[in-house]
């Protein structure tokens, strides 16, 4: 065990604090190995500590709402979220609900309505789809979900924020999966990157953070590194 201290919920709300709420934001999170593997036997859950879900909570306590990918939500096996008590008071203290609102990026909408993330919501969660998708499944996912409409005939990454921060919703907290991910650097709509450097060495065959249709290079800003006993807190904010 490393001797390091490690930063308690009050430094990480400050260490993440958002200077201006109003403004529509895509924050990523992610916890990735010393060797770049982004899962081990399958999820990302493997390679977190205590450490990173603390950040992990309070960053959800932070955000208006939690984007997610339909894989993510399958392989990861997305419930309903829930908070600490402590970080519910403080949503309450600051004029949010308890929890934030967790919103579904599907295009062939392959989600089960019976699934956890629906069923174990404490508000009815957001489905981004595009026009085109599937009237069937659009008709089964209504029944448990809100659909929203994010392009024609694909999901069109800017309306997906535009039509989060319409609904009141700009602080958006984005955990993946990889190609999400991508398809937002792709868009350059990824504002931040919080990413939990994990201490662990992998190998395998494990997929990277991001994984998008072509390369492009974004410069990002370290705000912060913190260390919590071996795991590397990382805050990047975007080089605009």
């Amino acid at each position: 065990m490393s001797g390091r201290p490690e930063p308690d919920r009050e430094q990480l709300l400050a260490a993440y604090a958002v200077p201006e709420r109003a403004t529509p934001r895509i924050r990523m999170n992610f916890v990735m190995s010393l060797d770049g593997a982004v899962t081990l036997d399958g999820r990302s859950g493997g390679l977190g500590d205590p450490a990173d879900r603390l950040a992990m909570g309070v960053l959800r306590t932070l955000a208006d709402v939690v984007l997610v990918g339909a894989g993510t939500v399958r392989a990861e096996g997305y419930g309903g979220l829930r908070l600490s008590p402590e970080n519910v008071a403080w949503r309450r203290e600051h004029g949010l609900g308890d929890v934030p609102r967790i919103a579904v990026v599907s295009a062939a909408l392959d989600l089960d309505p019976r699934d956890p993330v629906f069923a174990e919501a404490e508000g009815r969660p957001l489905v981004l789809t595009h026009a085109a998708s599937d009237p069937v499944r659009r008709a089964a996912l209504a029944e448990v979900a809100d659909l929203v409409d994010c392009g024609a005939d694909r999901v069109e990454a800017a309306l997906v924020r535009d039509a989060l921060a319409e609904r009141g919703l700009p602080q958006i907290l984005c955990e993946g999966g990889p190609h999400l991910f991508g398809t937002l650097i792709d868009a350059d709509l990824a504002d931040e990157l919080c990413l939990s450097l994990s201490p662990l060495l992998v190998s395998g065959s494990a997929g990277r953070i991001a994984q998008g249709l072509s390369q492009h290079a974004r410069r990002m800003r370290l705000v912060h590194a913190l260390p919590a006993g071996d795991l590397l807190l990382l805050r990047y904010a975007r080089a605009r």
